[in-house]
């Protein structure tokens, strides 16, 4: 049962010695680093780190957001550990999922987290309905106007090809045959 660390800073002038600190101090036996945006999915010493820890080891992070891109990848990340027999400890926020009231920490943050992503998705319908009530269809604008298809079939009449009559408009072919063909 291995306390087992993990590092990372986002931008090369950052130092990892304040987080290296901490965790020599929670007692790890070893510290994985990585040098990149938590944004990025490839962090090498994130998956070496994952593939050295061992059923009954604990991960240990200065804080949260050192392991996880947002909350719900937080939480994925956690329930994978917690799949492999492994716990998870944040020093800053002081979570241990290896004791009852760590993981029940953890979970009331996982279910914040999943209350909040309700809310966006909630607040967005409506306001795409209420865009919609109001006349707007959202999405973008057709490239070809009612106005920019009259030209078209004009020049097209006259003896040019679609290809031709799309370059005078400056707009793409493949969009002017759609509208050619629906309207």
């Amino acid at each position: 049962m291995a306390l087992i660390g993990y590092a990372r800073v986002s931008t090369a002038d950052q130092k990892l010695s304040l987080q290296h600190d901490a965790l020599n101090a929670a007692g790890c036996d070893r510290i994985f680093d990585d040098h990149a945006s938590g944004a990025k999915a490839d962090r090498p010493g994130l998956s070496d780190a994952l593939a050295y820890l061992r059923s009954g080891d604990t991960l240990v992070v200065w804080k949260l957001d050192r392991l996880g891109r947002s909350m719900s990848h937080l939480i994925e990340k956690v329930g994978e550990l917690a799949a492999r027999g492994i716990g998870f400890r944040s020093l800053t926020e002081n979570i241990d999922t290896t004791t009852s009231g760590g993981m029940l920490v953890f979970n009331i943050f996982g279910s914040l987290a999943q209350f909040e992503r309700d809310l966006i998705r909630e607040r967005t319908h409506a306001g795409l309905k209420a865009a919609r009530e109001r006349g707007n269809k959202g999405g973008r604008r057709p490239v070809v106007t009612p106005d920019k298809l009259r030209k078209a079939r004009a020049h097209i009449a006259s003896g040019l090809t679609v290809r031709e009559a799309a370059a005078r408009l400056k707009i793409g072919k493949t969009a002017l045959y759609k509208a050619l063909e629906s309207k």
